[in-house]
């Protein structure tokens, strides 16, 4: 067999691995695309004379992800048919990897930058957007410059009249190289980046981190303190949901909930500031476990808080999901049914509100969920709707979860210390942020330093979602589809 199973947070040595040729690698990677994988990531490692060059795909088993890799040797021209024409999930993933590493995959149907467009590996030049071609086709160009706070991006609209016939998204404006420096900082620098990658998922990214740490050194983490990263992962849940409905509200003019829905997430952030001194949860996730308990008071807040969300969150929901007006914008809007999405390999809440049950929390239980789980549910229709009633289903159930965790937290027990880091070995930790599966792999070196960090964002597999939703709806439609995904530069940036 030319693939293995593995489980998340497993101790991959690489002296113990066997590399396999280009061609085997291609056939298992293949056959489990055709059996229904999804890409989880696609990344290499540089040697004095090679690239070795992994893939990462959910498993067949509950729990397990398989993997395949195999070698590219720099003396030889690197290429490899490309996986996209026939599986349209591993499209951003051969682009990534050609951008970074020159492997081509020969015949993909689209190779385009990833984060470099005025500096296109393939010519050197400035990439050419696609192009629409017709009588009457016209082209509408929005950004990288926007009003508001948001970061830079570029969407490149195909028109005919109003309707949109194509979208091409082109991001990567502000690469900041988080992956490059990370290796080179200290420890307590290293969290600092981490909890820089994304302002609004600081609490899934530092766990990512942390817990791929904890698995390269030997570290165990009580179970009250997995309870906290828990509670502190469904605040940061149930706060970005909220923060995505007022959004969403905003875009359709529906003005009371609007900012309705943004006062209870303001609550929801102070909360988190009160715990931890950071409305994002910077400073709460460390190696080990947490940096912030929750005493006594602090768990009766949380129960307060907790209470008057839920409380007053409920008039907010009936007043927007009930308005005819209101419906008339979110249903049927922005549509991306099951078989798109699966093709793109949507993670996250974007599949979920397609008909697909994909949730980390779920398929590949980590911390507290192990041990407790979260109700996921899904919907359908996957239009803007879906997306909306799912983020207010997910809060209520996220509630419920902090209550039940709250109310049952173990008893304290000591820090265990953080040991040397494993020699030549990679673990792939995942977490479930807001907008779905959030993956760090981390390899260390001979010295057990870190020698290199890949990471995605849930971003990375959506923004096809987006491309795919505004299809066949008005041009004026784009803002509200955007915020239904409401997806991040930053993460797919670094």
């Amino acid at each position: 067999m030319t693939w293995r199973e593995i489980k998340p947070l497993e101790l991959i040595r690489f002296d113990e691995e066997r590399w396999f040729s280009v061609d085997e690698w291609l056939a298992a990677t293949r056959e489990l695309l055709a059996s229904g994988a999804r890409p989880v990531a696609l990344f290499s490692q540089e040697t004095d004379d090679c690239q070795r060059v992994w893939t990462i795909l959910t498993g067949r088993s509950a729990g397990r992800l398989c993997l395949t890799n195999t070698v590219f040797f720099l003396k030889d021209r690197r290429a490899y048919p490309s996986l996209s024409a026939d599986f349209p999930c591993m499209d951003y993933f051969e682009c990534e990897l050609y951008e970074q590493t020159g492997i081509e995959p020969d015949g993909h149907p689209w190779l385009r930058p990833v984060r470099s467009l005025n500096r296109w590996r393939k010519n050197g030049a400035p990439y050419a957007f696609y192009s629409v071609e017709g009588e009457e086709v016209h082209e509408v160009g929005v950004g990288p410059v926007h009003t508001g706070v948001i970061e830079p991006g570029h969407f490149r609209f195909q028109c005919h009249g109003e309707e949109i016939l194509h979208l091409e998204i082109q991001l990567g404006y502000q690469h900041r190289g988080v992956t490059e420096l990370l290796p080179r900082q200290k420890l307590s620098q290293q969290l600092v980046l981490v909890e820089s990658i994304a302002g609004d998922s600081v609490i899934a990214n530092t766990t990512a981190f942390c817990s791929g740490l904890e698995a390269l050194g030997g570290m165990s983490v009580s179970l009250r303190e997995q309870a906290i990263r828990g509670v502190a992962a469904e605040l940061e849940r149930v706060a970005m949901h909220l923060s995505t409905l007022s959004g969403i509200a905003t875009d359709i003019g529906f003005a009371m909930p609007a900012a309705a829905f943004g006062a209870l997430r303001t609550g929801v952030i102070n909360l988190i500031a009160e715990i931890c001194g950071s409305r994002f949860g910077r400073g709460w996730i460390i190696p080990g476990g947490v940096r912030f308990d929750l005493d006594s008071a602090l768990i009766e807040n949380v129960r307060r808080v907790l209470d008057e969300v839920i409380t007053k969150f409920s008039d907010i929901e009936a007043l927007l999901f009930n308005s005819p007006s209101a419906l008339a914008r979110l249903e049927e809007t922005g549509v991306v049914i099951e078989e798109q999405a699966r093709a793109a390999g949507l993670v996250g809440l974007a599949a979920r509100a397609s008909g697909i049950p994909c949730d980390v929390r779920a398929d590949f239980p980590y911390g507290i969920y192990r041990y407790s789980s979260v109700v996921s549910p899904t919907l359908d229709s996957g239009d803007v709707y879906a997306r909306a009633k799912l983020r207010a289903v997910e809060i209520r159930n996220s509630v419920q979860f902090l209550v039940e965790q709250i109310e049952n937290l173990p008893a304290s027990k000591p820090k265990n210390s953080l040991k040397e880091l494993a020699k030549n070995s990679f673990v792939i930790a995942l977490t479930e942020g807001h907008r779905g599966e959030v993956a760090h792999i981390m390899i260390t070196d001979a010295n057990s330093n870190l020698s290199k960090v890949f990471i995605k964002d849930p971003s990375f597999h959506n923004w096809t979602g987006v491309a795919l939703a505004v299809r066949e709806n008005g041009i004026s439609d784009f803002p509200l589809c955007n915020k239904s995904f409401d997806l991040c530069y930053a993460g797919y940036d670094l």
